[in-house]
């Protein structure tokens, strides 16, 4: 018998697709069999022929279920990238049938993208302003996509708002409480646990993201727990095998990778890039593994340039899944991959999760432990982390001899302004915290008034994030009896005024349980003295490392009384603050804390002993 050759695979796909579109052509094709066809097409990887197969059967049917149809069309398009065509026909679905949720729910996250914000509240608030209500789930959708564009919006009265509706709708949702505590941080909103609906303390608790625990609690268990919470939730289980195991056998200079999306102007972003200008390109190789955010703003693209120039290499990962990203980072025989971010936002954990270096360290972007496994390791000193602290840290220290922190020496500074340029009166004494809002707590707050009626005539000087966080502050300030015209808000300003404008202050005031850290930095760099309260966490004892390593350690605290104590001392008696200036203007800039080669050696010293001991495994 002769042989016969069987159609070839996509000769006979495109018959049964023609087979497909004519029946969806006639008008007769009952829904399930369109939607079975279509789903068929989608798992075959034929969407651009399952999207024609719903144009057909919309255009030829008349039916009641036409708008299931348009919406899925609408969804598969988006999936091709198609988005205008997927806007027309998720409006189709609308026209079909008025106030349809999905539909208005896609529409919602399709405007998002496209910047247009107004067009997706507007959609979303069909959805759960809908008379008679729409579905639960449609609702909460709609409520809790809402609260989080008006939060990254700064509207932060409207998004708390919506998420408190959220939450009484439904007491059962971590992320929502997550976002409401940390919402009311930012707003100086006190107390900021809040109760809502039927959500109880504990849920309160339990819901509240590590970062905001930070600044509600130096417990360090607490701290711990939100950590390891974290991680049991939200990251998938680690392989088998760590990846590094898989890659090539590491040889030649050490190689250092940096993993992080804030290398531009944020903290970390102002705080390292002598760091990696000072590595030792003789004995280590530097890559930046990093998916920073573009910005068109010069100030943020001078920071980011400054910074790629000084990696031997940068591999984007912008867009690259957290599977391949680690790939890339074993494939690129990294000995030591130092963590950046932490679990603060933007932080990509499952990369660090599956081990693609034999060495993971965490620094700086989260000052505390992450409970992330994997990474064994965390940059420190023995007054960041005392003894007591570590049975509450999943990474073991590597201790520098002197401080944690580097620092940039090579900062911009815009001339000494004038006090009356920010409204402060030239023959006050002028307190100052510059920290963001969310790290004040009304202990703290009702500490520093407490220090403005010690100190008659004396002026407190704080950054305000928003108009809400202010106008909660000055409430609370007339309830402590201290006038509005006590307290003075900076406004935010470029990085080189923001750093002249410390010169301006005579005593920075410290927050806790969340220290400054950069802020700090800045501050003693521009010679203005703080007195901070340290604590029992990573965090509650940033600035007193600083202050150690600058030669200032009698301005540390270890409690609440102590710390008003002496900041009413220093606000009474001036002539102590010219000499704490005096002080930092002679020794400052040239103590430990600001020896920047020497920091980066001893960082090294660390790295090379971990990477050898690795590589003669």
């Amino acid at each position: 018998m002769d042989s016969v050759l069987a159609p070839a695979p996509n000769v006979a796909a495109d018959a049964a697709d023609a087979l497909l579109l004519k029946a969806a052509a006639g008008g007769a094709m009952p829904l399930p069999e369109l939607l079975d066809g279509a789903q068929a097409l989608q798992n075959a990887g034929r969407g651009d022929q399952a999207e024609r197969l719903y144009a057909a059967w919309i255009a030829h049917t008349d039916s009641p279920h036409r708008h299931v149809a348009a919406f899925n069309r609408g969804a598969l398009l988006s999936t091709l990238g198609r988005e205008a065509e997927a806007e027309a026909a998720y409006q189709g679905a609308l026209d079909a049938v008025p106030g349809f949720a999905p539909a208005h729910l896609n529409l919602g996250h399709l405007c998002e993208r496209r910047g247009d914000t107004a067009a997706a509240l507007a959609h979303w608030r069909a959805v759960f302003d809908a008379q008679p209500p729409a579905m639960l789930e449609h609702r909460l959708h709609a409520l809790n996509n809402s609260a989080r564009l008006l939060e990254t919006l700064r509207r932060y009265p409207e998004a708390e708002t919506l998420m408190r509706t959220s939450l009484e709708l439904k007491a059962e949702q971590n992320d929502v409480i997550q976002h409401y505590v940390h919402i009311r941080q930012k707003q100086c909103a006190w107390p900021h646990y809040l109760p809502v609906g039927a959500v109880t303390e504990n849920q309160l608790l339990m819901g509240t993201s590590l970062l905001a625990s930070m600044g509600l609690t130096d417990d360090p268990a607490l701290q711990l727990l939100a950590a390891t919470r974290f991680v049991q939730e939200k990251l998938p289980k680690p392989p088998a095998m760590p990846l590094y195991t898989l890659a090539p056998k590491r040889t030649g200079r050490i190689r250092i990778g940096y993993l992080s999306g804030d290398l531009h102007m944020h903290a970390v972003g102002l705080l390292t890039p002598e760091l990696f200008e000072l590595h030792d390109r003789e004995r280590f190789e530097v890559t930046a593994f990093c998916w920073t955010p573009e910005s068109a703003q010069p100030e943020f693209r001078r920071q980011r340039e400054r910074i790629l120039r000084a990696m031997d290499h940068h591999v984007k990962l912008a867009g690259v899944d957290d599977v391949t990203a680690a790939r890339l980072i074993a494939q690129a025989g990294i000995d030591v991959l130092v963590d950046l971010q932490g679990l603060t936002s933007g932080a990509r954990p499952h990369i660090l999760q599956q081990r693609p270096a034999p060495v993971q360290v965490s620094y700086l972007g989260l000052p505390g432990t992450s409970a992330i496994p994997g990474v064994e390791w965390m940059l420190a000193d023995r007054f960041v982390m005392p003894p007591e602290l570590l049975p509450y840290c999943t990474e073991k220290p590597l201790y520098l001899p002197h401080c944690y922190q580097v620092s940039d020496r090579k900062r911009d500074v815009a001339p000494r302004p004038a006090r009356s340029k920010y409204g402060l009166p030239d023959d006050a004494f002028v307190f100052c915290s510059f920290n963001n809002n969310h790290k004040f707590t009304p202990e703290m707050f009702g500490a520093w008034m407490r220090i403005l009626g010690g100190v008659p005539g004396s002026v407190l000087w704080l950054l305000a994030d928003n108009d809400t966080a202010r106008a909660n502050m000055l409430a609370a300030a007339a309830t402590q009896g201290i006038a509005p015209e006590r307290l003075v808000f900076a406004p935010r300003v470029a990085p080189s005024e923001y750093l002249a404008r410390f010169q301006l202050a005579d005593l920075m005031l410290d927050t806790f349980p969340f220290n400054a850290g950069t802020t700090a930095s800045d501050a003693l760099w521009m010679g203005l003295p703080i007195v901070t309260r340290a604590g029992r966490t990573y965090i509650s004892r940033m600035a007193g490392s600083l202050l150690h390593a600058v030669g200032l350690p009698d301005l540390v605290t270890e409690n609440l009384a102590d710390y008003e104590r002496l900041a009413i001392a220093l606000g009474r008696t001036p002539q102590r603050i010219v000499s704490y200036k005096r002080f930092l203007a002679e020794h400052g800039r040239s103590s430990p804390l600001f020896d920047l080669p020497q920091i980066v050696r001893d960082i090294e010293a660390e790295f090379e002993k971990l990477a050898l001991a690795a590589r003669g495994r």
